[in-house]
């Protein structure tokens, strides 16, 4: 098996509502092959791809139901540490639940965490042991 990672697929209790969070709110855009059931945004390199929670549980063979901490977050990493300032200040401005405002962490990075529209963790991040090309690829 290579080493590759090409879809993340996120199981979402309202498509119409998760697809305006992140076209509206993070401002991606949804790719031409979405459509009522699912919605596909291209990433660099990889695919984001959102589904009713239900149909992907039963499409997995797996229970649907339960919530918490679901023992992942996903990462968006910018160059600066300004640019993690506005990120997240613009997406306070949008009404977006910031989890921890943006710190000085442990690692030697700057890092905040908002939570989308299902409690996914995504972390907005400054870190400078990982440096971003003009592609957005670390």
């Amino acid at each position: 098996m290579e080493q590759r990672l090409t879809i993340i697929g996120l199981g979402v209790n309202d498509l119409k509502a998760a697809t305006h969070f992140y076209e509206y709110i993070f401002g991606w855009e949804k790719l031409e092959s979405s459509n009522e059931s699912i919605t596909f945004i291209k990433l660099n390199g990889i695919l984001l791809s959102l589904y009713n929670r239900e149909a992907l549980a039963e499409d997995a063979t797996v229970n649907g139901k339960g919530g918490g901490f679901k023992g992942f977050s996903l990462a968006y990493n910018t160059r600066t540490k300004e640019e993690v300032d506005t990120i997240i200040s613009n997406l306070k401005q949008k009404g977006v639940t910031i989890i921890k405002p943006p710190q000085n962490v442990f690692w030697g990075g700057y890092s905040s965490y908002v939570s989308d529209l299902d409690n996914n963790l995504w972390e907005i991040a400054y870190n400078p042991f990982l440096p971003i090309d003009e592609d957005g690829n670390i």
